[in-house]
């Protein structure tokens, strides 16, 4: 501590005087006569820094002698320069890690990398803040010793260095003043720093975006990598960036200051080169993909064949027992097969075929594997890892004369006959034995039993519905009314099938009904046909609700406070505070609700249609994202309208108890008396008086208007 101290009050003597010309005018700061508490600090904080070594950190390097101050003028040399600068941190360089004298450098003089300094100014002779040298130099060049490095570093990524201000320079990775050999742990291009080092410019969001990276977080994902996992300090068994990016030269050699973007040939990362880049670790393995069927594709400049990354990810690749990894026993055949056997071009393309997830899924082995057994079969069981080739050839593992010694690694003493028995078959697709057997015995037993029990249900149905006609009606809907609510009954259905179908047009029911050729363009015909309808259906009733009924009826739809009442005491009977329900008159409050927001509904959806089907005629009245709002509201007024209809209208009209099987006056006009009775009590068209002396169907049907 006390030898650390001394160094600290010699240090802070010797350059004070220096200081003073350089960057303090001259009554600023004076030798000799120190501000005692500046010299407190400072000695502490020499005291602090005496162990920083043993920190890890950067010690300060010596200041000249107080006597030496009068000669720093003439040829510069390392010495001199160090009176000013000292262990001082440079801008946007990776932090220093040890004194230049311990550096691969540390035998050099200063001017041997920074040229233009030919000789340094008496200090006493310089106005204030006025440094000896030059302060604008010529950029130091590496090039001038690493010849070799600075002829290959003339890309780095798509950019070019000397053009590209975003391209790193040399001190940006090895650092300035503290160059290390890469073999040195502290070095900042050792392969256990290399990944953050390479963080400092890849994890800048800016860049990622100015440059199209898909992510900013590539050192992160690689350090919960498998390699980054396994990467032990002081080994190299892990692969870093440089392993995987770095490119060879023209010797054949790979140098990290030849790394190129992924769209040249000569790139690492190109790929087609990707497979070879994987394989200096992984020798024995990209020799087995060579060979497989991904290979020999890949090799004839197949894109659609999938190389090393397509299937284990790139930054973030998993250990193969690890859930998260796309090649996983559990995630095999969804994450990494599925996607390019699947794909409908690229089994067009290769002559394959479709369904294999399906195929595989709903099997034994695919419902055991979705069930998160980790031991059952997968793609790579079966198919192999990385040699896989097709069923024809004789070396594939899936081959007939292969396949008991395939399947026996599961399955010890399976024979020659068992193990031919397909495999990609699900419950509904098999072929063969007995459980084709069964398939095709259990699908008929289903068709005649479920056929029956449909049959007996629609007989049923149909003759309580004939009961109830048979029964005292009374005339709920005119004709007119009844052919209203037909039309607006029909063009509503088609309307939404129809439109839904072209927002979710890949959907079963949708390829089905339209999947055909041209069948989406006529589907928009019928949308617009039955659009066009509904609003002739509207039109139809507002002049119906100019005569005398339809002024009644428009009358007898208008809110009122019984309705408030009416659900209040609806409300209270649900939760059994009322013994009753409400008794309504000839319109209760939910045909009343659902009566004014179907007119609400029909009019923001002509509205809306109609700007969509005229766009490009109306656009250039309206402001921009106009008509995006109006394909909004058009969709979920859609989707309101349709599961209002399903929930409140279907269940009030069909499923409500009290009048199963159903309403009939949606379908004749005519209700059943006992059931009006029912529902509409308070009636003012249908007193008790004559409710009670009705009878018939036909001439005994009172007409409620």
């Amino acid at each position: 501590m006390a030898i650390a101290a001394e160094y600290a009050v010699e240090r802070f003597n010797a350059t004070v005087h220096l200081r003073a010309h350089c960057r303090e005018t001259p009554g600023e700061v004076k030798s000799g006569n120190l501000n005692p508490f500046a010299m407190v600090l400072f000695v502490a904080l020499a005291i602090v820094a005496g162990s920083a070594p043993a920190l890890g950190q950067v010690p300060a390097t010596a200041a000249p002698q107080a006597s030496e101050l009068t000669s720093l003028g003439g040829k510069p040399d390392t010495t001199k320069c160090l009176a000013c600068h000292h262990a001082e941190y440079v801008p946007d360089l990776p932090k220093q890690v040890v004194p230049f004298s311990a550096s691969v450098h540390g035998d050099l003089d200063c001017t041997d990398c920074h040229a233009g300094i030919e000789q340094l100014a008496v200090p006493e002779s310089l106005p204030p803040k006025k440094p000896p040298h030059p302060i604008h130099l010529p950029p130091v060049d590496c090039g001038d010793c690493h010849d070799d490095e600075a002829a290959l570093y003339t890309m780095h990524g798509p950019g070019v260095v000397g053009k590209n201000p975003d391209i790193p320079t040399c001190a940006r990775c090895h650092g300035a003043h503290d160059i290390l050999s890469p073999s040195d742990p502290r070095s900042h291009v050792n392969p256990d720093r290399l990944p953050d080092t390479c963080r400092r410019c890849h994890g800048k969001v800016d860049l990622a975006k100015k440059y199209y990276q898909l992510s900013a977080a590539f050192v992160s994902t690689y350090h919960i990598s498998v390699h980054g996992t396994s990467a032990i300090p002081g080994s190299s068994v892990a692969a870093t960036c440089e392993d995987c990016h770095a490119a060879a030269g023209s010797n054949g050699k790979r140098s990290a200051h030849l790394i190129l973007g992924p769209a040249s040939p000569k790139s690492s990362i190109y790929y087609f080169n990707i497979p070879n880049t994987c394989g200096r670790c992984h020798k024995a393995i990209v020799k087995d993909y060579w060979a497989g069927i991904h290979g020999q594709l890949v090799a004839r400049g197949e894109v659609g064949a999938p190389v090393c990354t397509r299937c284990h990810g790139e930054h973030g690749i998993f250990r193969i027992t690890d859930p998260r990894s796309p090649v996983s026993p559990t995630q095999v055949a969804v994450q990494t097969c599925s996607p390019c056997h699947d794909s409908v071009v690229l089994s067009q393309r290769y002559g394959l075929p479709g369904g294999r997830l399906n195929t595989y899924v709903g099997s034994y082995h695919g419902l055991k594997a979705r069930a998160g057994d980790t031991l059952v079969a997968n793609c790579a069981s079966c198919h192999g890892a990385h040699r896989v080739l097709p069923s024809s050839d004789p070396d594939s593992s899936i081959n007939q004369g292969n396949l008991q010694h395939t399947c026996g690694h599961c399955h010890p003493g399976i024979s020659q006959r068992v193990a031919s028995t397909p495999i990609h078959q699900t419950e509904t697709t098999m072929r063969s034995g007995w459980a084709h057997f069964f398939t095709e015995f259990y699908i008929a037993l289903i068709a005649v039993t479920i056929g029956f029990m449909v049959v007996h249900n629609v007989g049923d149905w149909w003759s309580t519905v004939r009961d109830q006609a048979s029964k005292p009606l009374v005339v709920r809907l005119s004709t007119n009314e009844v052919a209203q609510h037909w039309v607006l009954m029909l063009s509503f259905v088609v309307l939404v099938v129809t439109g839904f179908g072209l927002r979710f047009d890949q959907s079963w029911w949708a390829r089905l009904m339209f999947g055909w050729d041209n069948g989406f363009t006529v589907r928009g015909i019928i949308h617009r046909v039955a659009g066009t309808v509904l609003i002739l259906a509207s039109f139809w009733h507002l002049v119906y609700l100019f005569g005398a009924r339809g002024r009644r009826w428009l009358r007898d739809m208008i809110a009122s406070r019984k309705d408030l009442a009416d659900l209040k005491q609806n409300a209270l009977h649900f939760l059994g505070l009322k013994k009753h329900r409400a008794r309504f008159g000839r319109f209760s409050y939910l045909e009343k609700a659902e009566y004014w927001a179907l007119v609400w509904g029909t009019i923001i959806m002509s509205i809306t249609g109609l700007l969509l089907w005229f766009d490009n005629d109306v656009a250039p009245y309206f402001p921009k994202g106009f008509l995006q709002v109006a394909l909004v509201i058009h969709y979920y007024e859609a989707w309101l309208a349709t599961l209002a209809i399903l929930i409140w209208h279907i269940y009030g009209t069909v499923f409500r108890p009290a009048i199963t099987p159903m309403n009939p006056a949606w379908w004749s006009g005519k209700m059943p008396k006992g059931m009006y009775d029912e529902e509409h009590p308070e009636s003012p068209e249908f007193p008790a008086g004559i409710r009670s002396g009705l009878s018939g169907r036909s001439a005994g049907d009172e007409h409620l208007d």
